[in-house]
This record gives C-alpha cells, sequence and structure tokens, in this order.
C-alpha cells in the first residue's frame, strides 16, 4: 500500500510560478510510474505530467509543455511538480498518483493523494 500526501499548492498571480510536491509512505516509490493530474471545478481530472520510476522518462500534457517539469527523488520518497509562467487556466486541484507502468490514463494509476489547490490570478 502507498499512502500520497500533495503539498505546496496556493494563490499566485498569473505569470508566476509554483512547486508542489508529493510524498510517498508505506513503499518505495522507485518501482512505480508518478503522475500528477489536476481538476478544474465542472470539468474532468486530466493528465498533466508522467515520470518513469527511474526519471529518466517523462512526458507532459500538451497544454503544460515547456512551462511545467515533473521530476522526483526516490532517496526522499518524493515527486515534485514545478509549475511556471502560471495562466489563470492552469487553476484547479493538482493530485499525484502512483502506476507500475508510465501512462497518461488515469484509471491506470493504483494510488491518489488527496490534492492541493493551485489558484492562478489574473
Amino acid at each position: 500500500q502507498v499512502q500520497l500526501v500533495e503539498s505546496g499548492g496556493g494563490l499566485v498571480q498569473a505569470g508566476g510560478s509554483l512547486r508542489v510536491s508529493c510524498a510517498a509512505s508505506g513503499r518505495s516509490l522507485n518501482t512505480y510510474a508518478m503522475g500528477w493530474f489536476r481538476q478544474a471545478p465542472g470539468k474532468e481530472r486530466e493528465f498533466v505530467a508522467a515520470i518513469s520510476g527511474s526519471g529518466i522518462t517523462s512526458y507532459y500534457a500538451d497544454s503544460v509543455k515547456g512551462r511545467f517539469t515533473i521530476s522526483r527523488d526516490n532517496a526522499k520518497n518524493t515527486v515534485y511538480l514545478q509549475m511556471n509562467s502560471l495562466k489563470p487556466e492552469d487553476t484547479a486541484v493538482y493530485s499525484c498518483a502512483a502506476a507500475r507502468i508510465m501512462t497518461m490514463s488515469k484509471g491506470m494509476y493504483n494510488y491518489w493523494g488527496q490534492g492541493t489547490q493551485v489558484t492562478v490570478s489574473s
């Protein structure tokens, strides 16, 4: 069993930066691919970014490519999402999740955190 806890969300102005973190407990994360997803009010949860267990491979949704960076520190059992050049449309609850394979499909993720709110003001 893996427990995931996100932190680092908050309110930021458009054009600003924020880093959210996802700390794991219960099991080492290095055998899991990790993903970040987000859900805005009234919308479906959508894929943001994913990273392989080793951290070597990552990919991003087109909407965040070039602005967001996913990374991980397996020694700390933590995954990060660095968000730069934030836009009001990035406002959402951001959740991390763990899966056995790296995928954009939220149905393939076995473990989820509770999420952290990110609000970008215009």
